[in-house]
């Protein structure tokens, strides 16, 4: 409804002194097309030529001139001002129907004087209440689907909200239980009390995790990149993927074991978070990457020198010696690789992902993952596919594969002259006398040969089948450093036999060591077998290449 507003004087005497709802006399007289639209009721107490007598109620549209008359006198009614009577007047008007009514009746007459007349000369006061109503006759056509619609989908919704509440109850009580107290009290009560992050505050260094800050990607987790900018430190914040019971105990068995050891060939923890089951540690960040990023950067790419690699490699072993050796437990890492070995802003190697690591109580030589063997294939030692277990050789086999690496500038699963692994092909070069052209090709004769003899034997040493022939790390690092002599290498590749029959450090069920004598073969070892160049292979082979 729109209430006409522009001229709200009292008109002349000739227009019924009524309110005016129009703009002047053309709109009053002639049925011209107003600039307000209106429809009055009409109490006319002054007769014009126009109507019926000076009592009656009209109801006019646009106009003074009434479309419909009803006389008041025939109903006793008097609405001339002289009898000063008061009368309730009433409309109803149905929008279903288009049809208006006009009720009036007498009031209860009132105690003392007239009222006064704020509006008109006979119109005390009036009141104004719109009500919905919907004419379900009318209803038709895109109205009734519309009432299909509604129909059927307000119990949708109803549905959907109750779907909302309980997958909110669900999220809200999963957080709750990944919010272990238990954990929390273990993060707080590490030795060192290392520093807790709030999540949100890496979320900010990392820019909401953005992938665009993303370092890399592992079976633990992901590794973003972040600047604290207020302490002007670079971090990588390493988030745990599996959020669940068994991703907290990896978190922890992670934070655990790094918390305290303290190398400078080892990647430093800065802190971590716990908040609402998401798991997070906070690392020094590498500006250099990791080196198996600058061994394969491509073609186009200058290679990584001579010098580097063997600094490199020095820096792994030492880092290698400390957790085995120097620390207060010995540590296993049980995932060295070369994507794991992360280098500084001077190319300085910081050994780190310790997602796999695990701390040996001082009378255990292994752990034992009851999942079964964990790592990265040609990292792998042979005899963990039939134990199941992590022992320090099988680190040594692992250092070995990445000596390997680096020098050849080729991957261990790297298929070359028909052998499934480098360490097959390296073997072959050994045993026939050429063993320096197992030498990167990129780096030309950009190389120290004796270096590069030394660093491919202790390679094959340290990838040994037979794990108790392996080198102890502390004569890893004397080798590396030239003042202890590279062990004999046999020019054949000894032939891998399960069970063993020299000792191993192997924890048995009893917690003592000794040997594997008693350990048969197990589903470890149904599902893949290495391939190694024994003496009988080895003619087999070479006829095969003639």
């Amino acid at each position: 409804m729109r209430l006409p507003a522009r001229d709200w004087r009292i008109a002349p005497p000739n227009c019924g002194q009524q309110l005016r709802p129009v703009s002047g006399p053309d709109e009053l007289f002639h049925r011209r097309p107003p600039t307000n639209k209106l429809v009055a009721v009409e109490l006319d107490t002054f007769k014009q030529e126009f109507d019926p007598d000076d009592n009656h109620v009209g109801i006019n549209i646009n106009s003074v001139r009434s479309i419909e008359t009803a006389p008041l006198a025939p109903h006793n009614i008097t609405i001339a001002p002289i009898g000063a009577r008061f009368y309730n007047v009433w409309v109803d008007y149905s929008g279903d129907y288009m049809v208006m009514q006009v009720y009036i009746a007498e009031q209860a007459k009132q105690n003392g004087p007239t009222p006064p007349k704020p509006l008109s000369p006979i119109l005390s006061a009036w009141d104004l209440n719109l009500m919905d109503h919907v004419n379900q006759s009318l209803i038709s056509g895109e109205d009734k689907w519309l009432k299909i619609v509604l129909g059927a989908g307000v119990p949708v919704l109803v549905l959907l909200l109750i779907g909302a509440i309980g997958f909110g109850y669900y999220c809200h009580r999963r957080r709750v239980a990944l919010s272990n107290p238990n954990l929390v009290g273990a993060l707080k009560s590490l030795p060192g009390t290392p520093r807790e992050f709030e999540f949100r505050a890496l979320k900010k260094a990392t820019n909401g995790f953005d992938e665009r800050h993303k370092l890399g990607q592992g079976g633990f987790g992901v590794v973003y990149r972040g600047v604290l900018v207020k302490e002007n430190l670079e971090i990588a914040v390493k988030w745990f993927s599996r959020e669940s019971i068994k991703g907290q105990d990896d978190f922890l068995a992670e934070l655990t074991i790094i918390n305290r050891l303290r190398h400078k060939h080892l990647v430093k923890l800065l802190g971590w978070c716990h908040k609402y089951g998401k798991l997070l540690l906070v690392y020094e960040y590498m500006p250099k990457g990791s080196l198996d990023q600058h061994l394969f950067a491509g073609p186009n790419v200058e290679p990584l020198g001579w010098n580097l690699r063997y600094k490199i490699i020095a820096g792994v072993a030492s880092a290698l010696h400390y957790l085995h050796n120097e620390y207060d437990q010995r540590v296993v890492h049980r995932d060295l690789k070369a994507s794991n070995v992360m280098l500084d802003s001077n190319f300085n190697a910081r050994l780190g992902d310790f997602g796999l690591a695990r701390a040996l109580d001082n009378e255990k030589t292994s752990y034992a993952e009851a999942e079964g063997v964990l790592g990265t294939m040609g990292y792998i030692a042979p005899e963990c596919f039939h134990t199941g277990k992590a022992t320090q050789q099988s680190d040594v086999y692992a250092f070995g594969a990445v000596i390997l690496e680096v020098v050849c500038g080729q991957r261990p699963g790297a298929k070359i002259a028909g052998f499934q692994f480098l360490v097959d092909w390296v073997w072959l070069l050994h045993r026939d006398g050429r063993l320096l052209e197992a030498v990167d090709q990129r780096l030309g004769d950009d190389y120290v040969p004796e270096e590069a003899q030394r660093l491919l034997l202790l390679g094959l040493a340290c990838s040994h089948p037979i794990a108790s022939e392996r080198p102890k790390t502390q004569a890893i690092v004397q080798i590396i450093s030239g003042t202890v002599p590279v062990p004999i290498v046999p020019p054949f590749k000894p032939a891998f036999v399960w069970p063993a029959s020299g000792p191993i450090d192997l924890d048995l069920d009893s917690g003592s060591v000794g040997t594997a004598s008693s350990v048969t073969t197990s589903h470890f070892g149904s599902g893949w077998t290495p391939q190694y160049l024994s003496r009988e292979s080895y003619t087999g082979y070479s006829d095969s290449m003639v």
